[in-house]
C-alpha cells in the first residue's frame, strides 16, 4: 500500500480510530498495551500483504528467528553458545536477504568470471520477486540480535510487542531503520493520545507528501526523458536531468521519511529522525551526517566500528571507510553502478578524513542565527551539492558506461536541445528549498516557529491550503518510492 494512494487515504483513518478505541474500552493499561499491540500487528501485516501477501511470511520468519535467538541469548552465558546464536540469526537473515536481492547478482557475476577462462559454470539465475523493504526490516532485526549479543539491551520476552516493533507499517517498507532501544520500549509501555503531537504528525505528513507527489513525481518526469534519451538530449539539459534527480530522490526519499514519522505520532509513537536538510551541507561529512541517518549510523555502529573504526592508525581507518561506503552502496541495489557510487563517495570523504575535519560541521547548522548564508558558506553548499549531483549520476545510470558516457557528454561542449524544464517544478523546488531554509533548525518543513511567519494561525492555515491544492491537483500517479526497491 502506497502512502500517496487512496487505499492508504482509507486505511489510515480507520486504523487511527480503531487504534484508540482499544485503548479506551480495554479493562486495564496492561490489556491496553497487549490489544493495542496486537491490532498494530493486524493493520502492518494488511498494508504489507497489500502488494503480496506471500512475502509475510519473510518477515514473520525474521521476526520469530530475531525474538527466539534474543531469547536464548538472555539464557546462556557461555561466549560460544551466544556466539553460535548470533551467528545463526546473522546466517539466517542475510540468508534471506542475500538470496532474494544479492543471489542472481553473484550467479551472473561468477559466471562471466568462469566464462573469461573458457569454463562454463552452468549457474543460472532465479526468477524471484524481491520484496519491499526487506533490507530495511531485516537490518532492523539484524540490530536487535547484535545488540542483546553485546549486552546493551536486555531481550523481550513479550512477543507480541517485539513483532508489532518489526512490523509497525509506517517504517515498515522505507524507515527509518528503528533500533530496540527506541522503539521496542514504546511497545512494551502504555499510550496516551497527545493532541499536539498528532497535530505537529499531521503537518508532516502533509509536507512529506507535498515534497514526494508535488516535487519528487514531477522531477521524475523529467529526469526519466534525461536518463532515457541521454545520447540525444545537450549537455545543459543533462545537467538539468541530474540535478532534478538530485532533487526527486530527496523529495521522495524524505517524503517518504516525513510521512512516516508524522503518522507515527497519530499512533503515540515517535520515530528518529532519518533526514536532517542534507542539501545545506558544507561538505561531504555533513552531507552523510544528515542524509538518511538511520542507516548511515547502522553501518558506523555494526560494521565500521566493529572492523576497528579509527583506532587503529589512518590507514585501517582509511580502509574501514571505504569498505562501509561501498557495502551500503551495495546495500541500495545489486549492481556494480550501486557499489561505484559508494566508492565514489568514499574517495569524496577520505580527503576530509585525512586531513581531520570530517567533523567541523558537526553540532551546527549552515548560517546559524543568520537568515541567509554567507559568501563562503553558500559557495561550500554549492561544491557539496554538485559533487552530490555527479554522484547521483551513477547511482541512477543502468550501467557505468552509461553513467561514463552521461558525464561526458555532460561536460563536453555547451549543447542545448528543447529545454525539457518547466517553470512549475522549478517553482515547486523553490518552495520546498525555502520552507526548508527557514526551518533548517526545526524537525520538519511545516514546524511551528514561534518567531517566524508560521506562528499566525492565518499564514499557517493559508500554506496548508496551498499544499493541500497543489498535492490535489497531482492526483492520479500513484508513483511508488524509490526507496521501496531497497
Amino acid at each position: 500500500m502506497l502512502f500517496n494512494s487512496i487505499e492508504f487515504l482509507v486505511y489510515l483513518p480507520i486504523v487511527f480510530i480503531i487504534y484508540w478505541i482499544i485503548g479506551i474500552y480495554t479493562n486495564s493499561p496492561k490489556q491496553n498495551i497487549r490489544y493495542q499491540n496486537l491490532f498494530v500487528i493486524f493493520a502492518s501485516y494488511i498494508f504489507y500483504g497489500w502488494w503480496d501477501w506471500r512475502f509475510l511470511s519473510l518477515i514473520i520468519l525474521a521476526t520469530t528467528t530475531s525474538f527466539t535467538c534474543g531469547l536464548l541469548l538472555d539464557k546462556f552465558q557461555d561466549k560460544t553458545t551466544r556466539k553460535a546464536i548470533c551467528s545463526f540469526n546473522l546466517i539466517v537473515s542475510l540468508g534471506i536477504l542475500g538470496t532474494y536481492k544479492y543471489y542472481n547478482f553473484f550467479a551472473e557475476n561468477f559466471s562471466q568470471l568462469l566464462s573469461y577462462a573458457g569454463i562454463h559454470s552452468g549457474w543460472t539465475t532465479l526468477e524471484l520477486v524481491l520484496p519491499v523493504g526487506i533490507s530495511f526490516y531485516t537490518f532492523q532485526t539484524l540490530a536487535y540480535t547484535i545488540d542483546v549479543y553485546r549486552g546493551t539491551i536486555r531481550a523481550t520476552h513479550d512477543a507480541i510487542a517485539f513483532f508489532a516493533f518489526i512490523s509497525f507499517f509506517p517504517q515498515l517498507v522505507a524507515g527509518p531503520i528503528e533500533r530496540a532501544d527506541n522503539l521496542l520500549p514504546q511497545f512494551l509501555r502504555h499510550r496516551t493520545f497527545d493532541y499536539s503531537k498528532a497535530v505537529d504528525g499531521l503537518r508532516q505528513i502533509l509536507w512529506g507528501l507535498f515534497k514526494k507527489i508535488v516535487v519528487a513525481d514531477n522531477c521524475g518526469i523529467i529526469v526519466d526523458r534525461v536518463f532515457d534519451n541521454y545520447q540525444e538530449v545537450g549537455s545543459i539539459n543533462l545537467l538539468v536531468g541530474a540535478i532534478l534527480f538530485s532533487f526527486q530522490i530527496y523529495g521522495d526519499f524524505s517524503g517518504y521519511t516525513d510521512i512516516a514519522i508524522g503518522t507515527s505520532r497519530l499512533f503515540g509513537i515517535s520515530l528518529r529522525r532519518n533526514f536532517n536538510f542534507p542539501y545545506f551541507s558544507r561538505d561531504i561529512a555533513e552531507f552523510w551526517r544528515k542524509w538518511h541517518i538511520s542507516l548511515s549510523t547502522w553501518f558506523r555502529d555494526y560494521v565500521y566500528i566493529p572492523l576497528g573504526g579509527n583506532r587503529k592508525g589512518k590507514s585501517t581507518t582509511i580502509r574501514n571507510t571505504m569498505i562501509v561506503f561501498v557495502v551500503s552502496g551495495f546495500w541500495h541495489g545489486a549492481d556494480w553502478t550501486f557499489i561505484t557510487w559508494g566508492a565514489f563517495n568514499a574517495m569524496l570523504f577520505i580527503p576530509l578524513l585525512m586531513a581531520g575535519t570530517t567533523k567541523r560541521y558537526k553540532g551546527s547548522n549552515v548560517a546559524d542565527g543568520r537568515i541567509l548564508p554567507s559568501v563562503k558558506e553558500t559557495v561550500m553548499m554549492g561544491i557539496t551539492f554538485m559533487l552530490v549531483v555527479i554522484g547521483r549520476i551513477l547511482y541512477r545510470a543502468e550501467t557505468i558506461p552509461d553513467a561514463i558516457k552521461y558525464f561526458a557528454n555532460m561536460t563536453s561542449e555547451v549543447t542545448m536541445t528543447r529545454p525539457f524544464m518547466d517553470k512549475y517544478t522549478a517553482i515547486y523546488i523553490l518552495i520546498m528549498v525555502i520552507v526548508e531554509w527557514f526551518h533548517r533548525n526545526k524537525q520538519h518543513g511545516l514546524s511551528i516557529d514561534t518567531t517566524g511567519l508560521m506562528k499566525y494561525r492565518a499564514v499557517r492555515w493559508c500554506s496548508y491550503y496551498i499544499l493541500t491544492i497543489l498535492i490535489l491537483l497531482q492526483t492520479g500517479r500513484n508513483e511508488a518510492f524509490i526507496y521501496f526497491q531497497f
